[in-house]
């Protein structure tokens, strides 16, 4: 688990890790995985299903179970979720790739919208995939807003011990503090803001022409920043008193992971240009909780060339391998 990522000196610019991370190069192999995976809706109780997809190896004999976790606006079949799913497939294991609401093609689930603090439905997914065939090992891991998802799931089973097989947990590029993560992708490089508010706002109007008789975006559009985005949907998040209140509830710093208690490791790279790195060196240590923070790496990329092999994947295997020796 010690293995540094160390990129050739012309590739360690975290604009092209971070956009490495997400080429289709990565996907050539996965076409038969692909493939083989089954939809499935989940029920998630409340009235509540998330789209997921199932690859089983075809000898029916799995090493355990992978649970992926996509970023915000990603979904199931984002280029870094299949390249992993794939490399880990390749290996033994059967695959879960979870769709969040409202990402992939699942905006018609639901009538309400996704939001970041929506840690219930997805922990009852959880259990559900868990509750597939018997796996004796289960491990989850989750990118950037779905680390974050993965790590309060971490959480949350620690103190309710409810997915017996959930065995390692692993967070790439996770925002800790996503009232932070949202103004440095405002604040830094152009293209991060026009990606992420180009894609929100075509989920919203996904999401607006499913259920015209409870939305109406229009105004949002206007909206030029991703702060400015989140202050103004706050009208249909009733559950928050403002946008300070609704970040505070999947915001993890300091001691949030007192009580852990299943092994789970954070991956981010000091020069990722969406999530601010200073949050992790100020997380209190706990016993349970693992932190490799690299020089390089951009945000969900530590890609090396020519091979385009993935580094988290390695360490993630590596991790992994202990539970067989």
């Amino acid at each position: 688990m010690n293995e540094a990522f160390k990129p050739g000196f012309f590739f360690r610019n975290p604009h092209l890790q971070t956009f490495l991370g997400r080429s289709k190069i990565r996907v050539r192999k996965e076409e038969h995985f692909r493939r083989a995976s089954k939809a499935m809706v989940l029920d998630c109780g409340e009235g509540v299903r998330l789209l997921g997809y199932h690859t089983r190896q075809e000898t029916g004999d799995a090493k355990g179970l992978i649970v992926l976790i996509h970023g915000w606006e990603g979904s199931a079949d984002s280029t870094y979720i299949l390249a992993t799913a794939g490399f880990f497939f390749r290996r033994g294991f059967d695959v879960f790739r979870l769709n969040l609401r409202d990402h992939g093609e699942s905006h018609h689930l639901n009538e309400g919208l996704f939001h970041g603090a929506l840690i219930r439905e997805t922990f009852q997914a959880l259990q559900n995939i868990a509750a597939l065939p018997t796996y004796g090992r289960l491990y989850l891991i989750g990118f950037s807003l779905g680390g974050n998802f993965a790590l309060r799931l971490a959480l949350k089973h620690s103190r309710e011990k409810e997915i017996p097989a959930l065995t390692r947990v692993f967070a790439i590029s996770p925002a800790l503090d996503p009232h932070k993560a949202t103004v440095a992708i405002d604040n830094g490089w152009g293209v991060y803001r026009r990606y992420f508010l180009n894609k929100w706002k075509r989920s919203l109007r996904k999401k607006q022409a499913l259920f015209p008789e409870l939305y109406d975006f229009k105004p949002l559009m206007k909206a030029r920043s991703c702060m400015e985005m989140t202050e103004s949907i706050m009208i249909y998040y009733r559950d928050f008193s403002d946008f300070r209140d609704y970040f505070r509830q999947y915001t993890l710093v300091g001691p949030a992971f007192r009580g852990l208690s299943v092994p789970t490791t954070i991956m981010v790279s000091r020069d990722d240009p969406v999530i601010p790195t200073i949050d992790f060196h100020e997380l209190h240590a706990q016993e349970n909780l693992h932190l490799s923070v690299q020089p390089y790496g951009g945000h969900c990329g530590f890609i090396a060339l020519p091979d385009f092999s993935c580094w988290y994947e390695r360490r993630i295997d590596n991790a992994i391998t202990q539970d067989f020796s």
